[in-house]
């Protein structure tokens, strides 16, 4: 159905071209599904943007061929090409909050397209969407028909974005990681989806990914990415039971896995590396990294002898409902409910759970970011709950908060050092600015990046250095203790590799104690010692990751771990 020959790409800059994609040559039949996979940056969505010439014509130089049936795509018309665009081409893109109008409803933007190319009256355009939804399992789609995207999920945003690219029938449908940030239970569910739909329509698909996990779920034939160049190509089964290329390996290797027990995790730079002997594969890496029985005894053993620095005792949170013009809601959301715990010097402790369950809420609710309805937090002895604004701003000295979007937590009008400088300024480190200055590129140096960075704004790094400028920013103080927000949940399997080892080495530099909060569980079961399960609101299991992976007792765990994507 689709053939691409030689495509180039390259986009116009200040300093002259920037070749994004090179020589990128491959088929497509009908009924098949190809995934492409490589890190952010390797030209995936690059290509898919090219392949629907939605790229500026203007900023951007398209080389080579595209057959679509027959048809070369790279000479159609802009006319042409909106004939093709949703009829036999459609696309789910990257983010759905911003591919998605914020100012019209989720059933306008999708009747509007139907009554563009289909030629249907309002009413027609209503019912078809109505029974789109339906179709790809919205729940009350005659109520989110007339909801704006802000007053649904992601899951159920994703979902819309799915019906908008099935409105058309089309032959093709490219879909840019639709799944990333997502729970990986709704990653599970979208990805089943898409391979239902997909059967009953006939389509062919093309799923762009970072993932290789998620990959091997969906598709039948692997594109890997890396620089612009597809530097391995192969059947699924083929591609992960003997990868050629290192960063295949690489790819392959530093997603974290419930069947391992790494002191660090590998990185695409262990594979790449010269230093790498060529004949050593995936299991000799990870080998050298693994943890050895009697370790995590020891480990466990020393945790465990020490009083615990935190102490959580029937903590609840609770939200009333709130009063609109057409109705009053009565009803009292219980975020954090009864929720006891105790966590020790130097431990991981991992909380998991599903969007909603309530894991934002009582990692800012221990910190009283939310104030608590009622309950104890007693960190080190201390009440937090009785201490007045001024002696709880002198003690989160000592307790810190990654959040879970470092670009929107992070003040764009300031540059990163002055970030950085401002809670030593606050809590009165050190005697002068120069003196907090050499302090922050410190910092900076110690996440792994550099002096250079002081002076540049948020905008101008990519979203793992902005992770780690957050992480900087928490060290800052020197505190004991850092609530970690879902602070690798939207990064690429490699990026998040790198940062679950920096995360786990400043905790053995500075003695740390964590918090770790994600909903996804192959993550947790690597970084903790210990893991805590939450659902609506309670604690349904804790204890020895291990444990509860190998031997869970509620329907509730059972279902993240089969979620897991499985390589």
């Amino acid at each position: 159905m689709l053939e691409v020959k030689d495509l180039n790409i390259r986009f116009k800059t200040q300093n002259g071209f920037f070749e994004a994609v090179k020589s990128t040559s491959f088929i497509l039949n009908k009924g098949e599904t190809i995934g492409i996979v490589g890190e952010s940056g390797s030209g995936k969505s690059v290509t898919s943007l090219g392949l629907m010439r939605l790229l500026d014509d203007k900023q951007t130089i398209i080389n080579g061929t595209v057959l679509l049936n027959g048809t070369c795509l790279c000479k159609a018309t802009e006319p042409e090409m909106q004939q093709i665009r949703g009829n036999q081409m459609a696309m789910i893109f990257q983010e759905p909050m911003t591919s998605l109008n914020p100012v019209l409803t989720c059933g306008f933007q999708i009747t509007e397209a139907i009554q563009l190319h289909l030629g249907s009256n309002k009413a027609e355009a209503r019912k078809k969407t109505i029974e789109l939804f339906k179709e790809v399992q919205l729940p009350r789609p005659e109520e989110i028909f007339d909801s704006y995207p802000h007053q649904i999920s992601g899951g159920q945003k994703q979902r819309v974005m799915i019906a908008m690219a099935l409105c058309c029938n089309p032959e093709i449908l490219i879909a840019d990681e639709p799944t990333t940030a997502l729970d990986v239970t709704v990653q599970k569910t979208i990805i089943e989806l898409l391979l239902k739909l997909k059967a009953e329509r006939n389509m062919s698909l093309i799923f762009i990914s970072h993932d290789l996990g998620v990959i091997s779920e969906i598709a039948d034939r692997v594109l890997v990415m890396f620089k612009g160049e597809v530097v391995e190509e192969a059947f699924v089964k083929t591609l992960f039971e003997n990868p050629r290329h290192p960063y295949t390996k690489g790819l392959l290797a530093c997603r974290p896995s419930p069947a391992y027990h790494l002191k660090k995790l590998p990185v695409i730079a262990d594979f790449l590396s010269s230093k790498t002997k060529p004949a050593e594969n995936i299991e000799a890496i990870r080998e050298r990294f693994t943890w050895q029985p009697a370790e995590i005894k020891e480990r466990k053993a020393v945790l465990y002898s020490k009083e615990p620095i935190l102490k959580i005792s029937n903590l609840n949170t609770w939200f009333k409902g709130n009063k609109s013009l057409f109705k009053i809601r009565n009803e009292t959301v219980k975020a954090v409910s009864d929720v006891s715990f105790d966590v020790y010097p130097g431990e991981t402790l991992g909380l998991v759970g599903e969007s909603g369950c309530g894991k934002t809420t009582l990692g800012r609710s221990i910190l009283r970011l939310i104030e608590p309805t009622s309950g104890g937090i007693n960190f080190e002895n201390t009440d937090l709950r009785s201490l007045k604004k001024n002696d709880l701003r002198a003690i989160r000295r000592d307790i810190q908060i990654i959040f879970q979007d470092p670009y929107s937590s992070l003040n764009p009008r300031l540059t990163v050092g002055a970030s950085l400088m401002e809670p030593l300024q606050v809590h009165q480190f050190y005697e002068n600015d120069t003196k907090r200055k050499r302090r922050v590129v410190e910092l900076l140096e110690r996440v792994s990046l550099s002096a250079e960075h002081f002076n540049r704004y948020p905008h101008e790094f990519s979203g793992g250095q902005r992770q780690r400028i957050v992480i900087a920013r928490a060290l800052a103080l020197q505190p004991k203790f850092i609530i970690c927000d879902e602070s690798v949940s939207a990064l690429d399997v490699s990026v998040q590799a790198q940062v679950l080892n920096l995360i786990r080495e400043l905790q053995q530099e500075f003695n740390l104690t964590y918090i770790f909060i994600s909903h996804d569980l192959a993550v947790i079961k690597h970084i903790s010692d210990r893991m805590m399960v939450m659902n609506k609101g309670k604690i349904v299991e804790m204890g020895d990751p291990d444990e509860i992976y190998y031997h869970p007792k509620e329907a509730y765990t059972r279902k993240l771990i089969a979620s897991i994507p499985g390589v």
